[in-house]
């Protein structure tokens, strides 16, 4: 395995020929508010999605069904780091608003 110093990766990084960044690729700011709203809400119905399921698996376990333990285990799981990493999400974004808002311009 070759290591590579840090100087030849940084040039090889922020070379200028490289970017990408011109008048017709860059959006406006519409568009990209559109799609992080659309990206947020979709995000937001996956977690919502693994609670259900969560949810539909306890319900059948409690009623007897045959279903593994482990498979309730594993969604409920899932279930609480996704609600658990979307509050602690929420959580910087209103910090970060509550500081931009004590900002003094």
């Amino acid at each position: 395995m070759a290591i590579n110093n840090i100087s030849s990766m940084t040039s090889s990084i922020l070379r200028p020929s490289d970017a990408k960044i011109s008048a017709g690729n860059l959006q406006n700011p519409y568009k990209a508010q559109t799609k992080f709203a659309d990206y947020l809400k979709e995000s937001l119905n996956e977690v919502n999605e693994s609670q259900n399921i969560a949810d539909k698996l306890t319900g059948q376990l409690a009623q007897g069904k045959d279903i593994d333990l482990h498979q309730v285990m594993i969604a409920s799981q899932k279930a609480s780091i996704t609600m658990q990493t979307t509050i602690e999400i929420r959580n910087k974004v209103v910090e970060a608003y509550q500081e931009i808002m004590r900002m003094q311009v």
